[in-house]
């Protein structure tokens, strides 16, 4: 048996797709077990951001006229040649970009060129990828009693389910990243107002609650710590605040980041700014935790009808049945 009819064969799926299966439920739950520590990487990579911006500050005082290159700066960010090649050439940038698409990048963890780059080449590789493999399985391996313009039009179909792919994962990347950040943004705001009010400059208020926040949430800590190094190389504080707001996404970040621009452009009072909005991030914690719990009976509506019930019907009538049904029932005799 050739190697082509062994992969046209639909017991042969079956068994990959179920040994693909048990791998990936393995997987889930075996990581959860394992304890990463990925506070030391995402630290690096804000410490890359901020020789960064130190160098571009740099350049400006110094009146040079081009920025520092960024490339031997941030290794980490820089992407393969080729993908920066195929999206040079084919501009890319004009087919796949709009002035969201920075934003979204940033949302979702992403900053720089290079993640620009990749994210420009997955889209027009993945639909294409698809296409390839789905036809080549539907053409030559398993073509069926179908015609071939059959095949190619579920191929194709396959490559623009594929074209949306990217966006998907971003999208989920994003979630994972914000629901982390809001949880633990209430007890970031605590920390900054004791700060505040202990005699902290926001610059050492950010630092201090970063380094603290980070067991809870490496991401708040990653942010924190950029917009402390924004701080502290921007010119605009006003630019900083609102660069973390952009970048997190979340409406509670921007209200908060919105008040401190307003007490720095107009020297009001910074703690009681943060004590309002940390009062309020309380209040919005509570509200979220009561919204679930007043969805929960109609999330139970339908397990409880489906498993729970037929159960108690079984238990509670079946005994009934056999003595009615069994030897010496009324049926029975």
């Amino acid at each position: 048996m050739g190697i082509f009819e062994l992969l046209g064969q639909r017991e042969f799926l079956i068994s990959v797709l179920a040994a693909i299966s048990a791998a990936a439920v393995v997987f889930t739950f075996g990581s959860s077990f394992i304890v990463k520590s990925e506070m030391k990487d995402r630290i690096k990579r804000v410490a890359l951001e901020r020789e960064k911006m130190r160098a571009e500050e740099m350049s400006r005082l110094r009146g040079t006229a081009t920025p520092t290159d960024a490339r031997s700066i941030r290794r980490s960010g820089e992407t393969k040649t080729y993908m920066k090649n195929v999206v040079e050439r084919f501009d890319l940038r004009k087919a796949f970009m709009d002035d969201a698409t920075v934003d979204k990048l940033a949302m979702a963890g992403f900053r720089g060129q290079g993640h620009l780059t990749t994210f420009l080449f997955m889209r027009m590789a993945t639909p294409l990828g698809i296409f390839a493999f789905a036809a080549l399985y539907l053409v030559f391996l398993n073509p069926g009693e179908r015609p071939l313009y059959l095949n190619l039009v579920y191929a194709i179909g396959a490559g623009l389910l594929g074209s949306f792919l990217p966006a998907i994962l971003l999208k989920n990347s994003t979630t994972k990243r914000q629901f982390s950040i809001k949880r633990a943004w209430p007890d970031a705001l605590d920390l900054m107002l004791l700060c505040v009010e202990a005699g902290m400059s926001m610059e050492h208020a950010f630092k201090r609650v970063a380094k603290e926040i980070g067991q809870q949430s490496v991401e708040l800590a990653e942010e924190l710590t950029l917009t402390t190094a924004e701080l502290a190389f921007l010119e605009d504080r006003g630019r900083a605040y609102d660069n973390l707001g952009r970048r997190s996404g979340l409406d509670g970040v921007k209200s908060v980041m919105t008040a401190l621009i307003q007490a720095d452009r107009y020297g009001t009072s910074v703690g009681q700014a943060l004590r309002v909005m940390a009062e309020e991030g309380r209040e919005q914690r509570m509200m979220d935790a009561e919204k679930k719990a007043a969805a929960l009976p109609p999330k139970l509506t339908v397990p409880l009808i489906l498993f729970f019930l037929p159960v108690l019907f079984i238990v509670i009538i079946a005994p009934a049945i056999i003595k009615v049904f069994g030897p010496g029932g009324v049926a029975g005799g």
